[in-house]
C-alpha cells in the first residue's frame, strides 16, 4: 500500500467514526485535529483515534488500552487479534459511555 492510498483509506476511516458517533445518538462529544479524533464522555474518560502514517496503521487508547489496525483484506483489523475496527470500537464506546452503542462503517 502506499501512503497516499493508506492516507485516502484511513481519512475515510476517521470520517466515518465521526459519522457513526454522531449517528448513534449517544451523547458523546467528538473533536478532531487533523489526525487526531478525540471522543469525550459525561463521565470525563475520552477514547483517542489518530492516524500512524509511518506505520500504515490506526491507533485506539481507551480505558480498556492502546490497540493498532493495520487495513487488511478491506478492513482495518486489529495487529493482535484481528478484530474489525468499528466493532472493537463500539465495544470500548459502550463501556465508557454506560450505555449499549453501536458504530457502522458507511
Amino acid at each position: 500500500m502506499t501512503d497516499s492510498e493508506y492516507l485516502a483509506l484511513a481519512e475515510i476511516a476517521l470520517g466515518g467514526i465521526e459519522e457513526a458517533v454522531e449517528a448513534s445518538g449517544a451523547d458523546i462529544d467528538t473533536e478532531r485535529s487533523g489526525n487526531v479524533l478525540t471522543l469525550e464522555f459525561d463521565n470525563g474518560s475520552k477514547i483517542i483515534v489518530n492516524l500512524q502514517a509511518p506505520m500504515h496503521e490506526i491507533w485506539l487508547a481507551a480505558k480498556a488500552g492502546g490497540y493498532h489496525f493495520r487495513h487488511k483484506e478491506g478492513a482495518w483489523r486489529d495487529t493482535r487479534s484481528e478484530s474489525e475496527l468499528f466493532e472493537t470500537l463500539s465495544v470500548f464506546v459502550s463501556q465508557q459511555s454506560g450505555e449499549t452503542v453501536v458504530l457502522t462503517a458507511r
